[in-house]
């Protein structure tokens, strides 16, 4: 199972390793790095239904239940 964030979906991506000067020289090296999402396994209270949900959320995640409260945005993210 892929790491990715219940509320907002993120997961790893594929970027470019070297920068805009190293691509301006002759020496280029090619490669590519996956760069992971911070995602974190919190227990989250929710006192609307009295249960502590177990979920996996990125920190962008958590700032979005902070700003909108845990209920709406677990219930709207489809983790309830």
């Amino acid at each position: 199972m892929s790491k990715t964030c219940s509320i907002t979906g993120k997961s790893t991506q594929v970027g470019g390793r070297y920068s805009n000067r190293t691509r301006a020289t002759q020496f280029n090296p090619v490669g590519k790095v996956r760069r992971k999402a911070n995602i974190q396994r919190r227990r989250i209270f929710v006192p609307e239904i009295g249960k502590v949900v177990t979920v996996d959320v990125s920190v962008k995640g958590l700032r979005h239940i902070k700003k909108n409260g845990a209920f709406a945005t677990l219930k709207k993210a489809g983790a309830i």
